[in-house]
């Protein structure tokens, strides 16, 4: 359930904070005032498609951020476990940031993700139904998908086919590419093999290439390194000029008079600590003479090995690190044609195997999607009859099967209808109207937020172009929907707004200048006035307001 929402710079609105309730939220205003910028912001912060172009005018980034409550046992559960995000308190927070530049910044409870994982954990919270989402329905290439979200069971069997499937494609495929060109088969085979050999041989390890031109550097610098070093060790322990000795004479001076004030005792620690320092520097300079040697065969072993790592390099990846993930890839290739290369009739009886399991679940499933069909149309005569389609006749037709496997299996299928009795069923796409098309919607969101308990559903204006009894139904609809969901509408419809639970009102104003959003909740009084204006537009009567105070109390006594 969302729980709170918080805009900032978006579009029209500078800050807004929303508290949503349980069930039905409704929101109203005059055309124009920011309504849907308010789903535009929702559906951002699920994942949806975004540009700088929502940025508020003068602002460097929008900020959107929700809250949302999730119960235990839910796919939302399931994909942060998989993702390693934690949720204490069953709580969750998404957070988006849009900045002009077109970069995205996402994060789920604090952790940052891509726009993509924000998008899978978003599309289980939110489910947005826009005016225009009916004309999912006018894709017949949807409609198996609607049927499948009708059954878990269906979606749990066709996550296990499409593996398999998977399976079958990948040995279809190799089996093909190599009858398809057993020469290039053969010349593909070769070449993996001299380059797995190649890399192979190389033994490379990472860093290698930096370490050893570290190493050459010493080698081609010897001389310069070497006198370095013993100029440094004779002016600080030579015959000529010992510098310890004179800065142990001076350490040993200071440090008689170092306990008369506190100025000469800190000069006298300024010397002892740079005499010990350079103590130890000398002592490290004469380590480095010691182990300093020069190798000319070290040298030109050392240049060799950055010769073949060149060589790699030229045919494999600009780095070490690049050729070895190269060679991961070929070798798995390799391995895997090798396979397949041992023997042509096992790779065939491969196929077949796989072929066969892919097709035994997939028959299953096309049984099981038979009998939820038949289920689903029950449900959907049930829900049309309610808002006023009582006469239609609805009908999920499989559609005649050519044998051939597919990502999701062996159906197709198409929705078709009769709208009014003694016409003909016709395809659904091809038939119904707009009207007709937004009611078949809404059953269907009806059943499956009944089925699958979706978190939060929005209505962006599904109402429009309605009026009457119908208009009355389809409230009536969305106000059950939100007996098993949180429901958050849009609407222009009185009707709608009555049956609401939480009423909020936008509007928009001008204030410095610039034009800003504004939310408000409405109290019974205050809803009675705006169902009015809904009711009659800019001429509030005693009348209007006497009927929107009996529209309001009807919806109440309905509940």
């Amino acid at each position: 359930m969302l729980q709170e929402l918080m805009i900032r710079d978006f579009a029209i609105i500078e800050q807004l904070t929303v508290d949503f309730g349980t069930n039905m939220t409704v929101l109203t205003g005059e055309t124009g005032a920011g309504k849907s910028i308010i789903i535009d912001a929702l559906g951002l912060l699920a994942g949806g498609r975004g540009s700088s172009d929502f940025i508020r005018k003068g602002a460097n980034k929008s900020l959107l951020q929700g809250q949302f409550t999730i119960p235990k046992a839910t796919r939302t559960y399931e994909l942060l476990d998989e993702f390693g995000i934690e949720c204490e308190d069953d709580v969750l927070i998404l957070q988006r940031d849009i900045y002009r530049s077109g970069k995205n910044v996402c994060r789920i409870n604090g952790v940052l993700v891509n726009l993509g994982t924000l998008r899978q954990v978003g599309q289980t919270l939110i489910d947005i139904h826009g005016q225009n989402e009916h004309q999912e329905l006018m894709d017949p290439e949807r409609h198996l998908a609607l049927v499948d979200n009708y059954q878990p069971e269906i979606l749990a069997k066709l996550t296990q086919y499409q593996a398999l499937y998977a399976n079958y494609r990948r040995l279809s495929q190799a089996l093909e590419q190599r009858e398809k060109n057993a020469h290039e088969w053969a010349q593909r085979l070769d070449m993996l093999q001299f380059q797995v050999n190649e890399i192979s041989e190389a033994q490379l390890h990472e860093g290698e290439e930096e370490e050893l031109q570290e190493q050459k550097r010493q080698l081609d610098n010897y001389q310069t390194i070497h006198h370095a070093l013993e100029m440094s060790y004779q002016a600080l322990n030579g015959e000529e000029l010992d510098v310890m000795s004179v800065l142990g004479n001076v350490m040993s001076e200071l440090e008689d008079v170092a306990e008369f004030n506190s100025e000469l005792a800190a000069i006298y620690e300024k010397v002892s600590d740079a005499f010990y320092n350079l103590q130890d520097a000398a002592h490290e300079v004469s380590g480095q003479l010691s182990d300093l040697e020069w190798d000319e065969e070290l040298l030109n072993s050392i240049e060799a090995r950055l010769e073949t790592i060149h060589q790699l390099k030229r045919k494999y990846g600009d780095s070490i690190e690049m050729i070895l993930a190269y060679y991961d890839k070929i070798k798995h290739e390799l391995e895997t044609m090798q396979q397949s290369d041992e023997n042509l009739e096992q790779q065939v009886e491969q196929v077949k195997e796989a072929h066969a399991k892919a097709k035994e679940l997939a028959l299953e499933i096309s049984e099981l999607r038979k009998q939820t069909a038949k289920r689903l149309e029950n449900e959907i005569h049930q829900q049309l009859s309610a808002l006023y389609m009582d006469k239609a006749v609805f009908e999920v037709r499989f559609l005649p099967e050519n044998g051939q496997l597919t990502e999701t299996g062996l159906d197709r299928v198409e929705f078709y209808i009769q709208t009014n009795p003694g016409e003909e069923m016709g395809a659904l796409a091809k038939i119904a109207s707009g009207g007709e098309l937004s009611r078949i919607m809404l059953a269907l969101k009806t059943i499956f937020a009944q089925n699958k308990g979706v978190t939060s559903i929005i209505f962006d204006e599904v109402d429009t172009g309605v009026s009457g009894r119908v208009a009355q139904a389809i409230a009536e609809k969305i106000s059950q929907i939100a007996t098993n969901s949180q429901v958050l509408c849009i609407t222009h419809l009185p009707q709608v707004a009555a049956v609401a639970d939480h009423h909020y009102f936008i509007a928009k104003h001008v204030a410095n200048g610039r034009t800003e959003a504004s939310l408000t909740i409405l109290n019974d009084k205050e809803r009675i006035e705006e169902l009015a204006r809904m009711l009659s537009g800019s001429s509030i009567t005693t009348l209007t307001l006497e009927h929107a105070e009996e529209l309001l109390k009807m919806a109440k006594a309905s509940k």
